[in-house]
């Protein structure tokens, strides 16, 4: 499973309770708020979580923390470098990557994350149950959940104990998921396992999972605990998030979770559990709360493999589908898909085999997966269409998302026309159909007037890869020329490339493939970009230059 660490960890992060109904209303963000709280702007383009909430606020996890659009701009969420202690309470947010987002109305909570240098680490968690409020939102910052050192027995829904090998370090304990329901908020933490937070108790859990080799775990069997010795204990269990050749459980590492109602379902290293919780007077006791578990695994189950990465909820005519994104695991014959089962885990389907998604999400008839090969769309779960990569469709605003990855995507039907926003390594794409004709594009700007190319050095076979080819953009700043000259010299001068640019067809970036006109990749070596083209009315074409280096 060495592989598996190293692969998401490096790819995600380069990363009164008050939940009742409220009415709806157009939410603007107040300048002094602006001012205080929020900076104009995306300060990277990596997006791996959207969340909509009201009918016009829209979350985002990125790179580099939070950031909002209040259906007019997109803002940043000011961070702060002071340390903040468990159960602070805050306005600023601490720094790091958002590896997941969960909302429940106007309640929202965000998990960070960051590393030490080699080991990906939590960072801790923020909520809110007030993130409408345009005064400023006030957030209970949590530090990354741990156990002590003595945390080898641990309390099971007032039931009984299970003995754990205590996860006492934020490394390798990152929060990948989280879901919020009425009393709780549930997070995935990978080495730090499934755990939850009770509101009224204000008090943590470590949830235990099957082990690898269970299909089946009830912790509300009393005959399951030994109270031979003192306290009820859990028999035969002993919860280890180490591999099984370091004598734990893949089962053990919880990566996304899904709850409601009274189901939660959590997707790990080794397939799909999903727990029924039961509220109940058991054994002559009161409060009693426990969970009885189903482990769903491959090959046993049907399941294309056993990493699963996302989860997700389809409600349609009836009907609960449960989607999970599949990565082939350790296990020979596992391959990367979609799994689904639409009679709650009993018997599972797969589809998309081979591709690799990173996210689901459902609305009534629409399944949309995001994929590393882009944006999946279906109807029925079984016949699907990919959307083309997105272009802003706006005269002269020359964007376009270069990567053929897509990390997340959602479905907002919150205006007349529906609409689908897009989370990607190269920025945020709103499209103003469900059909992905008419994208507009928002991007990190780090110079809104200058001439630069990004990013730089620049390798065309690792940035920014779309369809075969590594691009490297040339920011423009404004321009009010229909046409834009492209050449492209080498260290001597010698033209290795060049492109004409008639803007009034031509949508999309104005890039460079690193290939020669010969079709080949050019040498490493730094290389001169010279643009012709106009940046102000009633001026004539200018060149402008900057400068590229090429790293392959």
């Amino acid at each position: 499973m060495g592989w598996i660490k190293k692969s998401f960890f490096g790819l995600l992060w380069v990363y009164a309770l008050g939940m009742a109904q409220t009415a709806p209303s157009r939410f603007s963000l107040t300048a002094e708020l602006t001012d205080t709280l929020l900076e104009a702007g995306l300060t990277t383009n990596v997006v791996a979580e959207i969340r909509t909430m009201g009918d016009s606020l829209t979350w985002f996890g990125t790179g580099r923390g939070l950031a909002v659009h209040d259906n007019n701009m997109v803002f940043m969420y000011r961070t702060t470098t002071d340390s903040l202690q468990n159960l602070d309470s805050t306005n600023l947010l601490p720094q790091g990557g958002i590896p997941a987002i969960a909302v429940l109305n106007d309640s929202m909570l965000v998990a960070f994350s960051g590393d030490d240098g080699s080991i990906q680490m939590g960072l801790g968690l923020a909520l809110t149950f007030s993130a409408e409020d345009t005064n400023g939102i006030g957030w209970t910052y949590f530090k990354q959940p741990v156990d002590l050192e003595s945390d080898s027995l641990e309390l099971v829904g007032g039931v009984g104990y299970f003995r754990q090998l205590p996860v006492t370090v934020p490394q390798a304990n990152v929060t990948y998921d989280a879901s919020l329901n009425r009393k709780y908020f549930w997070i995935a933490s990978w080495a730090g396992g499934l755990r939850n937070y009770h509101f009224p108790r204000k008090e943590w859990r470590h949830i235990p999972l099957p082990l690898d080799n269970q299909t089946e775990f009830d912790l509300c069997d009393e005959g399951n605990f030994d109270s031979s010795e003192g306290p009820k204990i859990l028999q035969n269990y002993y919860l280890n998030p180490r591999d099984p050749s370091d004598g734990g459980n893949h089962n053990h590492k919880a990566f996304s979770v899904l709850a409601y109602g009274d189901t939660v379902w959590v997707g790990t290293a080794n397939g799909v559990n999903r727990g029924l919780i039961v509220r109940d007077t058991l054994w002559g006791q009161s409060a009693i709360e426990c969970i009885r578990w189903k482990h769903y695994s491959y090959p046993e189950d049907g399941l294309s493999g056993n990493f699963v990465v996302g989860l997700a909820k389809q409600y349609w005519r009836g009907q609960i589908t449960i989607w999970a994104a599949t990565v082939n695991a350790d296990a020979p014959g596992e391959v990367r898909g979609l799994s689904y089962t639409r009679d709650g885990g009993t018997t599972w389907e797969t589809a998309l085999i081979g591709e690799r998604i990173y996210n689901i999400s459902a609305r009534d008839s629409l399944v949309f997966a995001s994929s590393a090969s882009g944006l999946w769309k279906s109807l029925d779960g079984v016949n699907w269409a990919r959307f083309h990569s997105a272009i802003d469709q706006t005269f002269l605003a020359q964007k376009q998302i270069l990567s053929d990855v897509v990390y997340t995507a959602i479905l907002d039907e919150r205006d007349t026309i529906p609409r689908i926003w897009l989370g990607t390594p190269d920025g945020i794409a709103v499209a103003n159909d469900i059909h992905g004709f008419d994208w507009s594009i928002i991007q990190a700007e780090y110079d809104s007037a200058e001439v630069y190319a990004y990013p730089n050095p620049f390798s065309p076979l690792t940035h920014n890869q779309l369809e075969g080819d590594g691009y490297v953009r040339f920011h423009t700043g404004p321009i009010t020329s229909d046409e834009l000259n492209l050449d492209i010299f080498s260290f001597s001068m010698e033209k290795v490339y060049y492109k004409d640019y008639d803007l009034n067809i031509y949508r999309g970036a104005i890039k460079w493939n690193g290939r020669g006109q010969n079709g080949n990749h050019v040498a490493n070596g730094v290389y001169f970009a010279r643009l012709r083209f106009s940046s102000a009315l009633g001026q004539s074409p200018t060149p402008k230059w900057t400068k590229v280096i090429v790293v392959k």
